[in-house]
């Protein structure tokens, strides 16, 4: 399914980006994430790597719109350390 979907936020850790994922999908956005710690064995691949949120091309700017939303009224603690243009 991510193989159609572009990111539109990383985040430092899977927490952040769950709840920013979760947002998206309160809203009716497909939202899944990617992130490579090494299966997990790696967490603190994380804070290097990032994790994306990734979404369909057709809703980047709705999920764009609420995520900033978000962060602007403290329901993502740091928002996204990259929003991708």
């Amino acid at each position: 399914m991510n193989e159609h979907m572009i990111s539109v936020a990383e985040f430092d850790n899977e927490l952040e980006a769950g709840i920013a994922r979760g947002h998206l999908e309160a809203a009716g956005i497909a939202a899944i994430l990617s992130k490579d710690d090494a299966g997990g064995m790696l967490p603190s691949l994380q804070e290097t790597e990032g994790v994306r949120v990734l979404v369909l091309p057709g809703e980047m700017r709705k999920a764009k719109a609420i995520l900033h939303d978000k962060s602007q009224h403290n329901h993502l603690s740091g928002g996204p350390h990259h929003a991708t243009k």
